[in-house]
């Protein structure tokens, strides 16, 4: 893989970053119970932030850069796709964020699976690996909100 290629891999995910950021701030924005709008702009800064990691990485050479991943306890596959809706339950938007990231990895695995080229292979499953980490704590949230009689 060269530098080009590499650059387009991390110019697409530094997009799908951005559209993720755009769509929680503007359901932020549209919605008026203040603990969901706290949430949609939480969830907004944290994939501003991701969006700022992966312009950092763009900057580096391929084997300079890698996530742990997480666990996978498979929650977000137990859950419906919520329907986005300003009266949803804080819950509901934790669910819909949670089912996002899953889709998200989902994706970069399916392109490291479809890549012959090994580093392409080891960017694809790095980004899958940054997505499990967010799908994660995604779902450690969504656990604790939907089933607050554990704590």
């Amino acid at each position: 893989m060269n530098n080009r290629e590499f650059t387009g891999i991390m110019n697409q995910a530094i997009e799908a970053e951005t559209e993720a950021y755009e769509f929680y701030r503007d359901v932020a924005g549209k919605v008026t119970d203040p603990a969901f709008k706290q949430i949609f702009a939480d969830f907004a800064s944290e994939e501003y932030e991701h969006k700022k990691q992966l312009e950092e990485i763009k900057t580096k050479e391929v084997h300079n850069f890698d996530f742990n991943g997480a666990r996978d306890f498979k929650v977000s596959e137990t859950v419906d796709l919520p329907r986005l809706s300003t009266k949803m339950k804080p819950v509901d938007a934790i669910a819909l964020a949670m089912k996002k990231e899953e889709e998200a990895v989902k994706n970069y695995s399916r392109l490291a699976n479809l890549s012959s080229d090994p580093e392409k292979q080891k960017v694809y499953s790095e980004l899958a690996d940054m997505e499990q980490e967010h799908k994660a704590r995604m779902e450690t949230l969504y656990t604790n909100t939907a089933f607050p009689e554990v704590w």
